[in-house]
């Protein structure tokens, strides 16, 4: 039950994270469309700070400041790699199966918004989740 909870309250705080990552995205699209790949680059970057914070104090409640510097550095690397596939994920869409820059960024979170939780369950906050 507390993996449901989890998994519930990671999706809260995951759409709001992709309200940031596509509005940053969505603003750098319309100065520029070319500049699309740089836009999720950079809307990564915020979002994945924001979330940080969020999963640490409301989805996963970490506590323990201790291991924060090692929390937030693994959040960056597996948001890092989940940036690398959604760039990946991207480029094929827009520019192999000419699909749209505006619709693309949606067909990437169905993939990778799993994949962090898993990556924050069993990695990022592993201890604090032993024995659910």
């Amino acid at each position: 039950m507390k993996t449901i909870k989890q998994l519930f309250k990671f999706g809260i705080v995951g759409i709001f994270n992709n309200i940031i990552a596509l509005s940053v995205y969505y603003i750098v699209v319309f100065i520029n469309a070319k500049w699309y790949l740089w836009g999720n680059i950079l809307g990564f970057l915020i979002s994945v700070l924001n979330a940080y914070f969020m999963n640490s104090k409301y989805v996963f409640k970490n506590k323990e400041t201790s291991d924060s510097k090692k929390q937030i550095v693994k959040t960056y690397i597996a948001y890092g790699v989940s940036l690398g596939l959604s760039t990946l994920i991207l480029f094929v869409s827009v520019e192999i199966l000419g699909i749209s820059e505006k619709i693309a960024p949606f067909i990437s979170l169905m993939i990778t918004v799993p994949l962090n939780f898993v990556a924050n369950k069993l990695w990022i906050y592993k201890e604090k989740c032993k024995g659910v």
